[in-house]
């Protein structure tokens, strides 16, 4: 069983084994400042569709036409700035594409659309893009390396690392556009 250490918290259950490994994280939920905002950066600019609006107060986005992978709300944060970064919450939202190529084709957008990255990172079992939403929530968009060419330690364990991202290089998954 996995040691957990804090204080305070709930006792895990003895013996209790881990999670079905079929478990998945099916969606997140945001606060936001402004829908139509927030609207503009998750569809306008990375492409999710719109599949459920409540009014001015919430809305539903996703990809493929699964009901929602993002929910975004101001049922408590309307008009509201950024949380502070000191305090505890969401450090970030990571957005998995299916190939090299699509994540490609997220950072061109990202680029035509004028938003700045906050980071790039080769982290050896994938490659990731960092940055900030409009009401400064990380976000990660990734792809992950296929499971054979992820690095492994002596041990056989996975032996993930942090190198710098070669922008030049994923956009040349692109070719002639």
């Amino acid at each position: 069983m996995a040691e957990h250490s804090g204080n305070g918290g709930p006792n895990p259950l003895p013996d209790s084994g881990p999670i079905d490994p079929e478990a998945r994280i099916g969606h997140v939920h945001l606060k936001v400042a402004d829908i139509g905002r927030a609207l503009d950066f998750y569809c306008g600019v990375l492409g999710f569709e719109l599949t459920t609006r409540f009014g001015d107060q919430a809305a539903f986005v996703s990809a493929g036409g699964y009901h929602h992978h993002i929910g975004l709300n101001t049922w408590h944060s309307l008009g509201a700035g950024p949380a502070p970064q000191n305090a505890a919450g969401l450090f970030h939202v990571a957005i998995l594409y299916p190939t090299r190529a699509a994540l490609a084709d997220a950072l061109d957008r990202l680029r035509r659309a004028g938003v700045p990255l906050t980071g790039a990172s080769d982290h050896g079992v994938s490659e990731a893009l960092y940055l900030d939403d409009p009401d400064g929530n990380g976000v990660e968009l990734y792809w992950d390396r296929p499971r054979e060419q992820w690095p492994t330690a002596d041990d056989g364990g996975i032996e993930m690392y942090t190198r710098p991202l070669d922008l030049h290089d994923l956009m040349s998954e692109l070719g002639a556009r």
